[in-house]
């Protein structure tokens, strides 16, 4: 299991591609983890957030995109330091003109989780291996 939530100020909603990000978090789970993550585990999804105050809330222009990835438990120290800080590099890169057109802060906060599920996909999966 490997979850990202990210979430966004309505703000900021034309200011990236959202789906490109999205799709930058899956293929670094699927690609860079070494196969840590199972691939029929991963999920990334995007939340644009309409209702928020920024720090003093007036700065109208003030942003945030926040990352909570959710993992299973297990992986070690090591291992989740050197990853999540790849991870948060290549998303603080794909971000990084942002920076500069407006106040932005980015966030990414790491859970282990234990859970309970049910997952056919991985049936796809190894019929279309």
């Amino acid at each position: 299991m490997a979850h990202a939530t990210v979430e966004y100020t309505a703000n900021v909603e034309d200011a990236f591609d959202l789906n490109a990000l999205l799709a930058l978090i899956a293929r670094h789970m699927r690609d860079e983890a070494g196969g840590v993550f199972p691939v029929g585990g991963i999920r990334v999804r995007g939340i644009r957030l309409d209702h928020y105050v920024i720090a003093d809330g007036k700065g109208p222009d003030d942003a945030f995109i926040n990352i909570d990835v959710k993992m299973g438990v297990g992986r070690s120290a090591e291992f989740r330091q050197t990853y999540f800080d790849a991870l948060f590099a290549a998303v603080r890169s794909f971000l990084e003109p942002m920076f500069t057109q407006r106040p932005l802060a980015l966030s990414m906060y790491v859970e282990e989780a234990e859970g309970w599920k049910a997952n056919s996909i991985y049936d796809r999966l190894k019929k279309a291996h």
